[in-house]
């Protein structure tokens, strides 16, 4: 940091298991990507390249090289995971992992709909090849699931191999564990906390008043993901209290 600032809430430190912070590439550039890292590479634990952006995204090898020589693991968003197995090329899946030296992947069924006990499966034979990130819940508005069963999904796919579960948002933050208005749906949060522990979940918030809420809920190292990359910075900020929005929550440390 550049100066002292005293009693400020103590992050976690990189390589992180807990605290992470989850960036969604949506199409930055070589130059972008390189401007990015000089201001918040420092901030980032994982980028995802978002939904299948990676099947048309220039110079991906190029891309993904940047964010590995900075240390920042990359993955494919969920979305080209599901857009390959629709089509049955879940091997082809698996090659496309290797060609690019990734070491992660993230398993969704946000857009498809397939068994859960198969879902698992796909989490286990990719967990021998990759460190894989499951997501849970719909990207369908009319989809509501209750507590019990975002519970018992966690459950099943931390249990078949997943690192980190991520609560679905979107990009936008209007489904899942948010209302349409992007407001959590606090009681579902709650229940899912009294069963899975706090640091396997990543959160999707990519709203401020959402990153807010999570912070004053469960701390400075609250695993968050969705952040557009302009973000980092200022949600460094709000972990720390030295933002307005969360000024006085860590004043008592």
């Amino acid at each position: 940091m550049n100066y002292t600032i005293n009693n400020l809430p103590e992050r976690t430190q990189k390589p992180r298991d807990k605290g992470i912070t989850m960036v969604m590439d949506k199409g930055l550039s070589l130059r972008q990507v390189e401007d990015f890292l000089e201001v918040s590479g420092s901030y980032t634990d994982i980028v995802k390249l978002g939904w299948a952006t990676s099947y048309v995204t220039p110079n991906l090898d190029q891309k993904i090289k940047l964010y590995q020589d900075a240390g920042i693991p990359v993955y494919f968003g969920g979305t080209l995971f599901e857009a390959m197995i629709i089509r049955g090329q879940f091997d082809d899946y698996r090659r496309v992992l290797d060609k690019y030296k990734l070491e992660h992947a993230e398993v969704s069924d946000g857009s498809i709909t397939i068994e859960h006990a198969e879902k698992c499966a796909y989490i286990s034979k990719l967990s021998q090849q990759v460190t894989v990130i499951s997501e849970v819940g719909s990207k369908d508005v009319q989809k509501i699931f209750a507590p019990y069963k975002w519970i018992q999904l966690m459950k099943a796919e931390i249990e078949a191999g997943s690192w980190k579960v991520i609560a679905e948002a979107r990009e936008s933050g209007n489904v899942g564990i948010y209302r349409d208005s992007g407001e959590v749906r606090q009681g579902l949060v709650d229940e899912i906390l009294t069963q899975i522990p706090e640091g396997t979940i990543i959160w999707e918030a990519p709203q401020k008043a959402q990153q807010v809420w999570f912070i004053q809920l469960i701390g400075a190292n609250v695993n968050i993901g969705n952040i557009a990359p302009a973000d980092v910075i200022p949600l460094e900020t709000l972990r720390l209290g030295i933002r307005s929005d969360t000024f006085d929550h860590f004043l008592g440390l």
